[in-house]
């Protein structure tokens, strides 16, 4: 349960702040870059649920992305541990499978892509173009989380309590003068630090949702068309391949809404 009393707290003065599990790090901890990527991207995609031109279906599945972008959050923001206490909230495969079925539906119709695409189009999609890139380096974060911390649980020896202090938990037995309570005496007084893992699959879920974000741009940017990548756009081709693929890149229909819109050196 949720319960926010007030919203400044000062205890992140010092540029620590604690993980789901309670632990203290570095607020430049590779997870807390993760999981605030994850929140940047949701804040975009809040601008884009509001935006008066979104197909409501679309409005449906991204309201939906939201609220699971907060799971991925918390996914992030809790180190993978062995017998953990209760069990923390966790981004499962049905979740990624869900995204697969969104990017099959919505991308199927879709016009086949001759190149790459510019974000353009109309304004909101490239909001959902902006949401995209950021879910990509939140992405990259977690894999650089994930090569720091692994993706297996941590055998944890004790359990904290709120503070994060490290001092015994009353409801786990632990035999005195076992290694366990060795590791849980020598700890007592310091702050806890937890060094389990990441949840490959809420990495997994970001990279489906970034490709989801790219068709979903897509979608909404059809009625203009989509802005294609024109390589080297300011140059001549030099070759006759390069000519005609030029020539089908500015002047052929792509979507059933007119020709492709291939940026400001499309006359060249």
């Amino acid at each position: 349960m949720v319960n926010l009393t007030r919203i400044y707290t000062r205890t992140g003065d010092a540029g620590m702040t604690r993980l789901s599990d309670m632990s203290e790090t570095a607020k430049t901890d590779l997870r807390v870059e993760a999981y605030g990527a994850v929140d940047e991207a949701n804040s975009i995609l809040g601008m884009v649920v509001t935006q008066p031109d979104l197909p409501e279906d679309v409005r449906a599945v991204l309201r939906h992305i939201q609220n699971e972008l907060f799971d991925a959050g918390a996914d992030l923001s809790f180190p993978l541990v062995a017998d953990p206490p209760y069990e923390p909230l966790r981004i499962v495969q049905a979740s990624i499978d869900r995204l697969e079925g969104w990017c099959d539906a919505f991308g199927d119709p879709l016009p086949a892509l001759r190149s790459f695409i510019l974000p353009g189009g109309s304004f909101t999609a490239a909001l959902l173009h902006q949401a995209r890139s950021v879910v990509r380096r939140a992405e990259r974060e977690a894999w650089r989380a994930a090569e720091q911390y692994g993706t297996e649980p941590a055998e944890r020896p004790f359990a904290t309590d709120a503070g994060g202090t490290g001092n015994r938990n009353p409801a786990r037995r632990v035999d005195e003068g076992s290694e366990e309570s060795k590791l849980r005496d020598r700890a007592e007084g310091e702050p806890a630090t937890t060094a389990g893992g990441v949840n490959p699959l809420a990495i997994t879920y970001l990279n489906r949702l970034s490709d989801l974000l790219f068709i979903l741009a897509r979608v909404v940017g059809q009625e203009a068309g989509d802005v294609l990548w024109v390589p080297g756009a300011d140059r001549t081709p030099s070759d006759p391949s390069g000519v005609r693929q030029r020539r089908r890149l500015i002047t052929e229909p792509s979507t059933t809404h007119g020709r492709v819109k291939a940026g400001p050196y499309a006359a060249n």
